[in-house]
């Protein structure tokens, strides 16, 4: 079964990439909890039985479970890893009311569940710094080296020499960030910005549409203008100007993904773009044999989608609690049990869809779908 070839090899780097980032996002919980007073149960990375463990001096429990698509940290209060509120909340004596999460201010309980996805983007923003102070980062200045002719830079008025240095408004300073910029936006004009001749000149391209197949098999959807650039070298930053170079990468990654997210809703992006944990094992294995610099750079990119996602208004994620809790300061008081009850339901079911049809993409794109048609045709 040559489709899955090689895949039983990544599950190891999968395992180590999504337990070091899942482990970075519950400690910005817990580290917050604890600075705040809070009793922390449970450190959990994976659910369902325990594989392992062991008992800090604070009580907390730190272990291992057996399904390894994520993790936990259950605080006291808790009725569930989702801090939904336990029963037993309203019977607490003072002493256990002071270290429990629900007892906390509205603005200490919001800021432990901000702490998951901000400590994702603030792994992602040291690893890159770390990166390029340390290997350097792959640096090409924004000049167009050549036009292909017929493309979208030749019909644009783009010539060789031009310096490219803002498009849509965004100031470019290498030329990765152009070609970012353009494979997000196919067919979508774009202003470009260029320096000819020391004039500034202003032009209008709409990229090209081309499906490309990347070595991990999946079909995107990308722009192409049609220029080459000219030398590339690596450059190696002083810290201040790699957390700078950094800071940038990691708004890029943002930007990025909310660009293909619109995109899909709008249509004009396929969904089948979206991936789940195969394909994401997939990836780790193949990146894990490129080096450390790739890996470096697609934890710190996974990480910063992790952060994102968490956030999303989402009953269930760290982005619906933030949702209710800003419903409870317009309110003056909490939602009900029964609409906060309902709204994890709710909740739960998205996030269960999503997954489902995630793994649907993973299964069709890896071509195990068509190796069991195969199968029964």
């Amino acid at each position: 079964m040559d489709v899955l070839g090689g895949f039983g090899t990544s599950v190891l780097a999968f395992l180590v990439v999504l337990s070091v980032l899942v482990f970075v996002h519950e400690f910005g919980h817990y580290f917050i909890a604890r600075r705040n007073g809070v009793r922390v149960e449970v450190f959990s990375i994976g659910f369902g039985p325990e594989l392992f463990g062991f008992h800090d001096r604070a009580g907390t429990r730190w272990k291992f479970s057996a399904i390894p698509l994520g993790g936990y940290v259950k605080m006291f209060g808790d009725a569930d890893p989702a801090s939904t509120p336990g029963a037993e909340l309203p019977h607490m004596t003072e002493s256990e009311k002071a270290v429990s999460f629900h007892h906390k201010r509205l603005g200490q309980r919001a800021a432990v569940v901000a702490a998951g996805p901000l400590a994702n983007f603030a792994f992602a923003l040291v690893a890159l710094t770390l990166l390029f102070a340390t290997a350097g980062q792959p640096f090409t200045p924004p000049d167009v080296g050549g036009i292909q002719p017929g493309s979208a830079a030749e019909r644009a008025g783009l010539q060789p020499g031009d310096e490219i240095v803002a498009i849509d408004g965004a100031s470019i300073q290498r030329f990765e960030e152009i070609r970012q910029v353009v494979s997000m936006n196919p067919g979508r004009p774009l202003a470009f910005e260029v320096q000819r001749d020391g004039k500034p000149v202003t032009l209008t391209a709409v990229p090209d549409s081309s499906e490309v197949k990347d070595r991990f098999g999946n079909v995107h959807r990308i722009g192409l203008l049609g220029i080459t650039r000219g030398g590339t070298e690596t450059r190696r930053h002083d810290p201040l100007s790699a957390a700078w170079q950094a800071g940038r990468e990691v708004f890029g990654m943002i930007g990025g993904t909310f660009t293909a997210l619109g995109q899909m809703v709008e249509g004009t992006r396929g969904t089948e773009e979206l991936g789940g944990p195969l394909r994401i094992a997939q990836m780790s294995g193949e990146v894990a044999q490129t080096g450390f610099y790739t890996m470096v750079w697609f934890m710190a990119f996974l990480s910063v989608n992790l952060g994102l996602i968490n956030l999303f208004p989402v009953p269930l994620l760290d982005g619906g609690h933030l949702l209710f809790y800003g419903i409870e300061a317009l309110r003056g008081r909490p939602l009900g049990p029964r609409a906060q009850e309902y709204g994890f339901r709710i909740g739960l079911a998205l996030v269960l869809s999503l997954m489902v049809f995630a793994t649907w993409n993973d299964l069709v794109q890896l071509r195990v779908v068509d190796f069991f048609r195969g199968l029964i045709s």
